[in-house]
């Protein structure tokens, strides 16, 4: 069941199965979100931070304060565009800060908010996680490719 509370489209889930209940708070006043439900919004949350861009700018972040032309080098590949429109989707979430700074030229800086470092921290774990694994995944990868040679 979806609804829409506060601009929001909360889905409740009860012990594991979706529900018809209107109330959207677990047993404590939580609000409950879940992310398997289609019109959940933190799917679409989940997607800014596990996207390509918004993985690699959040863990890039993590080595501290950038400008958006540093975060750009760092982030290679980036086109300013994505690189726009990932900020601002983090942003917006509360996982960057954006700090205009009077001077001239202007100058914009971008940081990890507390949540935002939480965050990155996990996605760090798994960027490394899939670099150690990568001798593992070319193996897996060539076999594959060889067993469909042969099919």
């Amino acid at each position: 069941m979806v609804s829409t509370v506060t601009g929001f489209v909360l889905c409740k889930r009860y012990r594991g199965e979706m529900t018809d209940s209107p109330a959207w708070v677990d047993e404590y006043g939580r609000i409950v979100f879940d992310v398997f439900a289609k019109n959940c919004t933190s799917r679409a949350t989940l997607e800014h931070l596990t996207g390509k861009w918004g993985t690699l700018v959040m863990t890039a972040l993590r080595d501290g304060t950038l400008r958006f032309n540093a975060l750009r080098r760092r982030v290679d590949g980036v086109s300013e565009k994505m690189l726009a429109q990932t900020l601002q989707a983090l942003e917006r979430d509360g996982f960057v800060l954006r700090e205009a700074q009077t001077a001239i030229p202007p100058r914009v800086e971008y940081s990890l908010t507390p949540m935002g470092r939480r965050i990155a921290d996990k996605l760090m774990d798994l960027i490394e996680s899939v670099e150690e694994l990568m001798p593992d995944v070319s193996a897996a990868q060539s076999k594959y490719d060889r067993s469909k040679q042969h099919a």
